[in-house]
């Protein structure tokens, strides 16, 4: 639809509804709003969208045993339970519901795509994209409880239309009256409270349904999904993390993060300063070597942050960067999924990677072990194929040279071993959060680039990184 900023008290103030500040002289924007659905924040409207979500499927299975049954087929429980359709139910309420239900389906689709039917993993891998807008009414009423009633004299403009939405909030543009421009990320209500029940409702849904395998002990995995997503649900710890990340980085120019607005940083807003700079992805038509120089810094930026800082931020969106073509720098952004790591661990992945550099399986060995991949009870070729998954996530860094992520076929040979081992019934092992989300975090960068074709030098990287100490430290990491 048309923008039509409301009047205002205030005579020069817009409250708009397209996704960028405009000047009042400036003709009205013809930009449709994105559509828009509003976020069940009680309890128990969102557990009733789990029995909603759950009907739904027991109907689906109905309906799918009686047509298989009239075709003379005697199907499997499982072949009822994942359809297509029942696939889709559970994307589309997980998407309405957002919050830590829509992380949980798309952690599922992240880390079990490769064990998971065709059909439910393409559906649910839509949650990572799938988000929808909240409507002006719950955005407003937001910020009147964050805020106070009143907070609309603080801007000159202020825009309904989010620049972004994600499972957990949403991003709007303002301008406020002392001329700051200003990103302003939005949490949706009553993520916070839902947290945990959401996270076990969910973990319920995929056992009864059959979505996730009876073998597979996800109690950890659970836990550590709470306290993650309780820390991404509070804005004034990102906030404290931006600021962190913008001081360890001060002797980087060629990163850039948004600056934080403290006045306006509350548990469920969180005030930025506007970046520029276009998707990272979006530089697949760039120079070879600027895309070369991109992901060179990122993969630096990785091993500083895990060797150096121990602080890891380790959501591998690619949203999460932009590139500034004027400057040549680097856009950080979302700061939300970091994470502290003990040295212990940061020592044992740096024994991992020299181990598999220096082709010392027992110091992998070793290192695995204490990471906590498998345990001394583990049968040995689990372990085996757990190292030779290692030595192939590794391999990048332990070829010489520019190695050349257009021609690579390694995340290919990852899967291949990955489906191996989560068919074998007798190894169900979730490795710790630590070692998963770092997991993640590499793959994500490898993900973007072989999209980007780069070629880089990442056992010159390694190198360097795990000769790196800990700032202020006299000591190896």
């Amino acid at each position: 639809m048309t923008a039509n900023p409301k009047p205002a008290r205030t005579k020069d103030i817009r409250l708009q509804e397209d996704n960028t500040p405009r000047d009042p002289k400036s003709p009205r924007s013809t930009r449709s709003a994105a559509p828009t659905l509003a976020v069940p924040s009680g309890r128990g409207s969102r557990l009733a969208r789990m029995g909603w979500m759950a009907t739904g499927i027991a109907g689906g299975m109905m309906a799918e045993g009686v047509r298989q049954l009239a075709q003379g087929n005697r199907p499997k429980m499982s072949d009822l339970l994942l359809t297509p359709a029942n696939a889709r139910r559970v994307a589309d309420q997980l998407a309405k519901l957002r919050g830590a239900a829509m992380k949980v389906g798309q952690l599922v689709s992240m880390e079990s795509g490769d064990l998971l039917p065709p059909a439910l993993a393409e559906i649910l891998a839509r949650l990572r994209s799938d988000a929808r807008a909240m409507p002006k009414t719950q955005v407003k009423g937001v910020l009147d409880a964050q805020w106070g009633q009143g907070w609309e004299k603080r801007f000159k403009h202020f825009s309904y239309t989010p620049m972004a939405a994600a499972s957990i909030g949403q991003v709007h543009r303002a301008l406020a009256r002392d001329g700051r421009d200003m990103a302003i990320k939005i949490q949706y209500p009553g993520v916070r409270e839902s947290i945990d029940s959401d996270v076990d409702n969910v973990a319920t849904l995929f056992r009864v349904s059959g979505l996730l395998p009876k073998e597979l002990d996800i109690k950890p995995l659970l836990r550590d999904a709470k306290r993650q997503l309780h820390d991404e649900a509070d804005y004034i710890r990102e906030g404290d993390y931006l600021r962190r990340y913008g001081e360890l980085l001060d002797d980087a120019p060629d990163y850039q993060l948004p600056q934080l607005h403290a006045d306006l940083t509350t548990h469920s807003v969180l005030a930025m300063s506007v970046v520029g700079g276009v998707p990272v992805e979006s530089l697949v038509d760039a120079p070879q070597e600027e895309r070369d120089r991109v992901m060179t810094l990122l993969f630096a930026l990785l091993l500083r942050e895990l060797f150096e800082f121990r602080l890891v931020q380790t959501d591998p969106n690619f949203a999460n960067y932009r590139y500034d073509a004027e400057t040549g720098q680097l856009i950080l952004l979302d700061f939300g999924a970091t994470r502290p790591y003990k040295a212990t661990m940061a020592n044992e992945f740096r024994r991992l990677m020299k181990g598999a550099i220096t082709g010392d399986r027992d110091m992998m060995d070793a290192a695995a072990m204490a990471i906590g991949y498998y345990d001394a009870a583990t049968q040995d070729r689990h372990r085996q194929t757990i190292l030779d998954m290692g030595e192939l996530a590794i391999e990048p860094f332990t070829r010489e040279g520019p190695y050349d992520f257009g021609a690579s076929d390694v995340l290919p040979r990852l899967r291949s071993r990955g489906i191996e081992l989560g068919l074998d019934r007798d190894f169900w092992q979730i490795p710790p959060a630590d070692a998963m989300l770092l997991q993640r975090k590499f793959g994500g960068l490898y993900l973007l680039a072989i999209r980007l074709q780069a070629r880089v030098d990442l056992h010159a990287l390694a190198l360097t990184g795990l000769a790196t100490r800990k700032r202020g430290s006299t000591t190896p990491a």
